[in-house]
């Protein structure tokens, strides 16, 4: 991919030839196209940053090579441009895949602003496919983010489009789904990343001591108080606050941190002096923060101060295509930490996997994936190596509530099924035993296991 290349596709030669010129007085390489066939080839050919596209031109549409430039599933910005605007136009464009929407006549603010994005998109995605494609290089602790669903694609975009600006991001999502990670990717792709990275878990503190972590104290301000201490803020001056579990912080300390928000200032406990500070404040809360503000226990304008942009965290079990990636990187990384030779995991242990629902989300994975690979005595994780917790919680298929439509052979079946599973269960899984409190041989209980399709 060349640096800072924008591909300029219009018809008009008088609007190719003008965004051209702009661009490049900011700084950006440009090449040109004249219809739809040109674009498609120059795309393939120069893998450029950032398209600009006319929808209306011959040959090919600006639509057609939207749709064509996503078949393939190359995820390049395409910023659509056109003299007709219209709802039903946008939400058609964004619907297929446009990174943005812009009409004629431009406003050049703007489209400068929207190239610029759409860069910064570009260039955060492919910072995190080389790290995935170089996974013995990088450690888990040093912020990788992992998976392309569709949902983490939507997660690197709105970051790509923030990490320059400077605005307080709220990070929502359930336990262990990677909160963390996206503060960091946040910082550490802006122009802050030189600067530091100052995390607070804000639920693990007693709340008589949170404030003086936040604000610091001076020397005699409190009982244990020998000297002078900085808080969090101070020391990420002119980098990034990382406040997590920000739900759990009474109301006199969320009346202090509104201040900061507002006027960029505060007191050390015990202290007179107004210290200021440059900080972007990052949180993140897996509580019902709306919910807090009705029963009166979080403020409303703290609320909107740090809700200026919201990033939603997708539990593991509605992204499970990211599953396989994360597995190989975890074994991986587990490799490493204990000098273990891990190439895999099973089919069928990676099946197991699959089914599970993983309510802790990646932490959990974390969890499971090194012990598997501590346990493992084999070159690939097997189902032995998965421990029963995960096997035994796993949903098992309920009895159908509605018999209608089942055939005699399909209702036997799943009685047969919960027969085994329930032997299976009570005998820690162990084969032989089930096999034997079912008086029954044990091939005729893999075959049995075989043909219901219940995984071990």
């Amino acid at each position: 991919m060349m640096q800072n290349l924008i591909l300029v596709a219009d018809d008009e030669e008088g609007v190719r030839q003008a965004l051209r010129d702009v661009l490049e007085d900011s700084g950006y390489k440009v090449e040109l196209a004249a219809n739809g066939t040109q674009a498609l080839e120059k795309i393939k050919e120069l893998d450029p940053r950032a398209v600009l596209l006319d929808i209306r031109m011959p040959d090919l549409d600006g639509m057609r090579v939207l749709e064509i430039v996503r078949e393939t599933g190359a995820k390049i910005p395409i910023i659509l441009i056109t003299a007709y605007g219209s709802t039903e136009t946008t939400i058609k464009a964004m619907k297929l895949g446009a990174f943005d929407y812009i009409t004629k006549p431009f406003n050049l603010d703007e489209l400068l602003a929207a190239v610029k994005k759409a860069v910064n998109m570009q260039e955060l995605v492919s910072r995190i496919t080389s790290i995935q494609d170089n996974l013995d290089e990088v450690k888990l602790n040093e912020g990788v983010m992992i998976g392309q669903s569709p949902k983490m694609q939507a997660i690197y975009k709105a970051i790509g489009r923030i990490v320059d600006r400077n605005i307080t991001v709220l990070i929502r999502g359930e336990s262990g789904t990677g909160k963390e990670l996206v503060a960091r990717a946040i910082h550490y792709n802006s122009l802050r990343r030189e600067q530091p990275f100052v995390k607070i878990n804000c639920a693990s503190i007693p709340e008589n001591l949170l404030e003086s972590e936040l604000f610091g104290h001076e020397k005699g301000s409190f009982t244990g108080a020998v000297a002078r201490k900085p808080g969090k803020f101070e020391l990420a001056h002119r980098g990034t606050i990382f406040l997590d579990e920000i739900g759990e912080i009474s109301l006199a300390t969320q009346a202090k941190l509104l201040r900061v928000l507002q006027e960029k200032e505060f007191e050390r406990i015990g202290g007179n002096e107004t210290i200021k500070v440059d900080v972007r404040i990052v949180a993140a809360t897996n509580k019902n923060l709306e919910q807090s503000i009705q029963e009166g226990t979080f403020r409303e304008d703290l609320f909107f101060r740090l809700n200026v942009l919201e990033i939603w965290m997708p539990p593991l079990r509605e992204r499970k295509e990211d599953l396989p990636p994360l597995v190989d990187y975890l074994i991986k990384s587990s490799n490493r930490e204990f000098g273990k030779n891990i190439t895999g995991i099973s089919r069928e242990a990676m099946e197991i996997i699959n089914q599970y629902d993983w309510p802790g989300n990646i932490r959990e994975l974390k969890n499971i994936c090194e012990r598997a690979v501590l346990m493992s005595a084999g070159p690939v994780i097997m189902p032995e190596d998965i421990p029963f917790s995960i096997i035994s919680r796993l949903k098992e298929k309920q009895w159908p509530a509605d018999l209608s439509g089942m055939s005699f052979k399909e209702i036997m079946s799943d009685v047969e099924r919960q027969i085994i599973l329930k032997a299976l269960n009570e005998n820690n899984w162990n084969r032989s035993a089930a096999a034997q409190a079912l008086k029954m041989n044990r091939s005729t209980l893999y075959a049995k296991m075989k043909e219901l399709g219940i995984i071990m």
